[in-house]
């Protein structure tokens, strides 16, 4: 493969290890996505990791969602600890071998044994956050505080409100930024690719109702939420099965 050639875009998955780490279901996620230049966050990938582009544009990721029922491998759920609330913000990454994945700058949630855990297994920045999810109708409400101190000892806070609406068909963009396979991380001195699977994201129409954050600009990236998003979507969810890290130099077998 020639190593500057990333993989197709595509909304089915490719193959994975028989091994499943862990799976889980993703619900009621909105997609709030800002074009920015790809030079402005290639400092912010991993080792052997770049910025993944559309027309040569990439984009900054604000996720809202609910994680519900995570397990280890296909067995049955996490009783408490494996339901909880997240939003992360993220960029979209593809290394040398050409897989396409998605770069976590945070991932905030509820419960602080999960940021124990995630830090310590795969190297993801968590952050342990006060948060609360509220859906009336068609409306879905996302409140977040991180409790600890970011720059300036201020905690940053995130307020998200979409009203969702018809599911229509996916774009180009919509593809690009859903259907990615798997995560880059730096982790113990070694870029890991961790690879994942799931059915096509069903993308809905979705209108920003309000939006003020502060969790992108906590993670070096200000300035974003004081202009309205470039892509906005919502997706009842899906679910998803995590396989073993690799390293993200070695290319995918077969």
């Amino acid at each position: 493969m020639d190593p500057a050639a990333a993989e197709p875009v595509s909304p089915v998955a490719p193959s994975m290890s028989r091994t499943v780490l862990m799976s889980q279901l993703w619900r009621d996620l909105t997609f709030l996505h800002w074009v920015v230049d790809p030079a402005l966050v290639a400092h912010l990938m991993p080792p052997g990791v770049r910025p993944d582009t559309l027309d040569g544009r990439t984009y900054v990721g604000l996720i809202p969602f609910r994680m519900v029922d995570a397990g280890l491998g296909r067995g049955p759920a996490v009783p408490w600890l494996g339901t909880f609330l997240e939003t992360n913000v993220r960029l979209y990454s593809v290394d040398a071998t050409g897989r396409r994945g998605i770069v976590f700058l945070s991932l905030d949630t509820d419960r602080a044994v999960v940021v124990l855990g995630a830090r310590a297994a795969f190297g993801v920045p968590y952050r342990w956050t006060r948060m609360r999810y509220r859906r009336e109708g068609g409306v879905h409400t996302y409140d977040a505080r991180l409790r600890s101190p970011a720059r300036r000892g201020v905690r940053p806070t995130s307020h998200v409100v979409v009203r969702a609406g018809a599911v229509r068909e996916p774009t180009e963009l919509d593809h690009f930024l859903s259907a990615r396979w798997g995560l880059h991380s730096r982790w113990w001195g070694r870029t890991l690719y961790v690879p994942n699977r799931h059915e096509p994201w069903p993308i809905h129409d979705a209108e920003v109702l309000a939006l003020d954050d502060g969790l992108m600009a906590s993670v070096g990236l200000p300035g974003l939420a004081s202009r309205a998003p470039d892509h906005v979507g919502f997706s009842p969810g899906v679910r998803t099965e995590f396989g073993l890290p690799v390293d993200a130099r070695h290319p995918r077998r077969a």
